[in-house]
């Protein structure tokens, strides 16, 4: 697929005889990727090439030309259910813990990511294949009885249909993998998210729920303390969830909640930020938190971590860096990167007498994509004013894979 990308794209950007000269290279980097795809496995394959999250959403890109979140704006639906391709990068994220009927529990993550690959111009190209925007999804599945875990990518143009996003009747997709809404009204609920890759399928509709929560600052969500290094930023934090999930070829009918982020910026990330824990937990009392920590050099909490609780009414509590105490606890060792993660924390909340030890359904639960991170399923248990609380939820931990290349 991104062989022929190159080779539809060379005749557009390059003179004729550097076009031929790149279709050289192609087939020969192609032939390279091959021989090394079908090779004998080995030990931890720290060496294959991945792109960086760090690099991708930090400070070292030439962001000329891109829009910036700067400062809190009015958020607009289902407008802002759409795309924003002036900005740089924005994401779709839906992931949830799901039940069967005999008990069986599952977790499952589909995630739409647009990156454009330089700020649009305004000039009309002929081709119908040119497109300055490029769309990848994950699809991953946490099958807890079976300690397996199962995660797939797409990464497909925004030309001729193959991959894209509409705001109204709400739509994103790459390929077959798509997340939809109502045909009409202009309402992004109820979701259908479908995927599926061979054995591996999720088909599930999400209903809205808890109403739609501005995180940060009336959506601004600082992620550092240079203008712009911030995105905008809201969720759906407790969407009830039904449908089927296929492991192995064997169906599934499923319950349980999903959590739904939405962001889009430009430059999210500033110099000395090594990566970050994202926390989103649904917690037995009808509360809901969100909590991202960026990590400095040294995996030391940076000052714009922040977060945020919601109540069961659905009124939004923010929570600062001061709020939260994040410990990691233990590690685990990826076989395939090398990368150390935590393997599990514990986090509090002193003004909301939260006191929570974090710990996943299944260690192994990182993503060998293009993006290598680990986002799964996680439990959690402990205490809310002395009383015995307990939730479910997702993580996601970046930048500890990339210290191990």
């Amino acid at each position: 697929r991104w062989v022929s990308a190159i080779l539809d794209y060379r005749d557009l950007l390059l003179p004729k005889p550097a076009a031929v000269v790149l279709a050289a290279l192609v087939v020969l980097l192609a032939s390279a990727v091959f021989a090394w795809r079908t090779r004998k496995p080995s030990a931890p394959d720290v060496a294959k090439p991945r792109l960086s999250i760090i690099d991708t959403l930090g400070p070292t890109r030439d962001n000329r030309g891109f829009a910036r979140a700067t400062s809190p704006r009015a958020l607009r639906f289902p407008e802002d259910h759409g795309p924003h391709p002036e900005f740089r990068s924005e994401w779709w994220y839906f992931t949830g813990n799901l039940e069967a009927g005999d008990g069986r529990r599952f977790g499952y993550q589909f995630t739409v990511f647009r990156f454009a690959l330089a700020p649009a111009t305004g000039a009309v190209r002929e081709s119908a294949w040119a497109t300055n925007q490029v769309y990848m999804a994950h699809f991953a599945l946490s099958d807890v009885a079976a300690r397996a875990f199962h995660a797939f990518e797409r990464t497909s143009r925004s030309a001729l249909g193959l991959a894209g996003a509409r705001a109204s009747p709400f739509r994103v997709w790459v390929e077959t993998w798509s997340a939809e809404g109502p045909a009409s009204g202009g309402a992004l609920a109820p979701v259908h998210v479908r995927a599926e890759e061979g054995d591996y399928a999720v088909d599930l509709v999400l209903e809205q729920g808890k109403a739609f929560v501005l995180q940060g600052d009336e959506g601004l969500s600082q992620k550092g303390k240079a203008l712009g290094n911030a995105s905008y930023y809201y969720s759906a934090t407790r969407m009830p969830t039904t449908g089927s999930v296929r492991v192995r070829g064997e169906s599934f009918a499923v319950r349980g909640a999903s959590w739904m982020d939405r962001e889009w910026s430009t430059s999210a990330l500033e110099a000395g930020q090594t990566g970050w824990d994202w926390f989103c937990l649904q917690l037995d009392d009808g509360r809901d938190l969100m909590f991202f920590r960026l990590r400095g050099k040294g995996g030391l909490s940076d000052p714009s971590s922040s977060g945020s609780i919601v109540e069961p009414g659905g009124v939004l509590r923010r929570l600062s860096f001061a709020d939260v105490e994040v410990v990691p606890m233990g590690n685990w060792k990826s076989p395939r990167s090398g990368g150390v993660y935590p393997g599990a924390f514990r986090l509090r909340v002193p003004a909301e007498g939260l006191d929570l030890e974090i710990s996943p359904w299944l260690a192994d639960q990182e993503l060998d994509v293009s993006f290598r991170y680990w986002e799964g399923a996680i439990r959690a248990t402990g205490t809310r004013s002395g009383k015995p609380i307990r939730g479910s939820g997702y993580l996601e931990l970046t930048g500890y894979a990339e210290r191990a290349h």
